[in-house]
């Protein structure tokens, strides 16, 4: 991979991570209600997630799904009804007070599993994979990969802290609904482009 093609995969990586979709909501909307450091297993689980996705899409994956679009079909509705459902559960969900609140943050093995049905996720992997790498030799692919590690983290960090810093104006119930509320319309809202494309 030439130095040009890794500060354009840089730039590709930062802005896809960065920009809003299921889990930056999610993140800014962990962070609101359980803080920064009870999110933490949540990011890493998103970073980590996405470089185990990217390294299995770049060495095979990214072909089988171009030889059947069903498969990508299937993604896509599964997808759909999952973002569903957690767009639901945070809209219920409740800031922890003492030991009888309820709820909890997304475990590291959850946001990691996540990542194979959010489709943001999917198309920042095949898209890298098949801009970056075209020839998806193993190194290429690893590079894209641990690229997109190290750039998704501090991204996503972001959305956390973002959340956090909203926690003192959250103090009332009453805006935590809205707030939750606004933050499950916002992940209903990011299907769009899935459902349209």
């Amino acid at each position: 991979m030439s130095f040009e093609s890794l500060l354009a995969l840089i730039g590709f990586a930062f802005v896809t991570s960065v920009t809003p979709g299921p889990n930056n909501m999610m993140l800014i909307a962990s962070g609101a209600n359980f803080g920064f450091r009870r999110t933490i297993p949540h990011m890493l689980g998103i970073s980590i997630g996405h470089l185990a996705m990217t390294l299995i899409v770049g060495l095979g994956l990214a072909g089988l799904v171009h030889q059947e679009p069903r498969v990508l079909t299937a993604l896509k509705w599964v997808s759909v009804a999952y973002l569903l459902w957690l767009a639901w559960k945070l809209a219920n969900a409740t800031a922890p007070q003492g030991a009888t609140g309820q709820g909890r943050p997304m475990t590291f093995l959850g946001a990691a599993a996540f990542q194979w049905v959010n489709p943001k996720a999917w198309t920042m992997s095949l898209g890298a994979v098949a801009t970056y790498a075209p020839e998806a030799t193993p190194l290429n692919v690893a590079i894209i990969a641990a690229v997109f590690a190290a750039i998704n983290l501090p991204s996503v960090s972001v959305w956390t802290l973002a959340g956090e810093q909203l926690r003192q104006f959250l103090t009332s119930p009453a805006r935590l609904r809205a707030f939750n509320y606004t933050m499950a319309a916002l992940l209903v809202l990011s299907l769009w482009p899935v459902i349209t494309h």
